[in-house]
C-alpha cells in the first residue's frame, strides 16, 4: 500500500504552495458545511474533515455527503463508471504486548498498551452516484443565514476571560487571558468571530484544560504547530457556526510547509488536536454531547 501519510501530506502541501489553506472555505452558502456520511448521517472528523472538504471544493461538488461503494449499493444506487474515489482514514485501537511495540516515553510502561491502527477507506461524493433515493439526493440550500448566536454561545460557554483592548488578537498563557481589538474595528461579524474562535482554540491548550504539549516532538516548530492547530480548530468551529472561513496567519504558511515537508504525520497530529479543541468548546457551549466527540469510520 502507498504511504497514505505522505500522499495526504503532499496534497495539502500542494495547496499551501499554491498560496491557499485547504481548510479555509466559505461555509455560509453550504447546505451542510460538514463532510457527512450520507447513510449514517454522522460527520467526518479531524483530518477527514479537511480532506473531504478539500476534495469537494477542488472538484466542484455541490454536495458535502459521501458514501462507500458498498453503501451506495445498500441504498439501491450505484457509482457512475469511471468516477474517482476520495480517500479517508480511520484509526482503530489495537492492543499490543510491551515487547511488540516501540516505547513512547521514558520510565516504566504497562505490559500492554494500545496503539492506533490506520485503515484506509474510499468514498464517493453524492454527485458521483446515480439512482439515489429521493431521501438521499443532494439538497441545494434555500435559506439565508445570519451568523451570531452560535459563536456567541461558544464564547460564553467557554468561560474564557476576553478583554477587548489594543490592536492585536492573542492569547496570553501567563495571564490566561484572551485579548481582542474592539468589535467595531473588524470589517464584519465573521471576521471578529473567526478571530475569537482562533484565540479560543489556543486557550484550550492550557494545562488546566487540554494540556496540549508539542515541544517534545516538534521542538522549535512547536509554535508553528500550535498556530496550525488553532487555524484548523477555528475552521471546524466556523463550519459549525456557518461562518465563512478566514486565514488568520498567512505568514505561517512557509513555516507550516517546512514542518509538513519534514514530518509527514504533522498535519494528522494537528487535525486531531484541533478536533479536540473544537470538541472541548462545543461541549462546554452545550452544542454537542460528549458521545458525539468519537472517532468515526465510513
Amino acid at each position: 500500500m502507498n504511504d497514505i501519510y505522505q500522499t495526504i501530506t503532499d496534497k495539502i502541501i500542494a495547496e499551501l504552495e499554491a498560496g491557499t489553506a485547504p481548510w479555509v472555505r466559505p461555509w455560509s452558502g453550504e447546505a451542510d458545511p460538514f463532510p457527512r456520511n450520507a447513510l449514517s448521517q454522522r460527520p467526518y472528523r479531524g483530518i477527514n474533515n479537511v480532506l473531504l472538504g478539500m476534495e469537494a471544493h477542488c472538484r466542484g461538488y455541490t454536495s458535502n455527503q459521501w458514501l462507500t461503494f458498498r453503501q451506495a449499493h445498500q441504498l439501491g444506487a450505484h457509482v457512475r463508471k469511471g468516477e474517482r474515489a476520495s480517500t479517508i482514514i480511520y484509526y482503530e485501537a489495537r492492543m499490543l504486548d510491551k515487547e511488540d511495540s516501540e516505547p513512547v516515553a521514558d520510565g516504566n510502561e504497562p505490559e500492554k498498551r494500545f496503539i492506533p491502527l490506520l485503515k484506509v477507506f474510499s468514498v464517493f461524493n453524492l454527485d458521483q452516484v446515480e439512482d439515489l433515493p429521493t431521501t438521499h439526493q443532494p439538497v441545494t440550500p434555500d435559506f439565508e443565514w445570519h451568523a451570531g448566536a452560535t459563536p456567541e454561545q461558544i464564547i460564553d460557554g467557554s468561560g474564557a476571560e476576553i478583554r477587548h483592548q489594543g490592536f492585536k488578537a492573542f492569547y496570553s498563557p501567563p495571564n490566561d487571558l484572551i485579548y481582542l481589538p474592539g468589535r467595531q474595528t473588524f470589517v464584519d461579524a465573521a471576521a471578529y468571530y473567526s478571530t475569537a474562535l482562533h484565540e479560543l482554540c489556543h486557550w484550550t491548550g492550557a494545562t488546566t484544560r487540554l494540556g496540549r504539549k508539542l515541544g517534545r516532538r516538534f521542538g522549535e516548530s512547536a509554535y508553528a504547530m500550535e498556530e496550525l492547530i488553532a487555524e484548523l480548530g477555528a475552521a471546524f468551529l466556523s463550519a459549525h457556526c456557518r461562518l465563512d472561513g478566514r486565514l488568520q496567519h498567512a505568514s505561517y504558511i512557509a513555516t507550516w510547509l517546512e514542518v509538513l515537508q519534514r514530518d509527514k504525520r504533522a498535519v494528522f497530529v494537528a487535525a486531531a488536536q484541533a478536533q479536540k479543541a473544537a470538541d472541548y468548546l462545543l461541549e462546554h457551549a452545550g452544542l454537542i454531547a460528549p458521545a458525539d466527540a468519537m472517532p468515526l469510520a465510513a
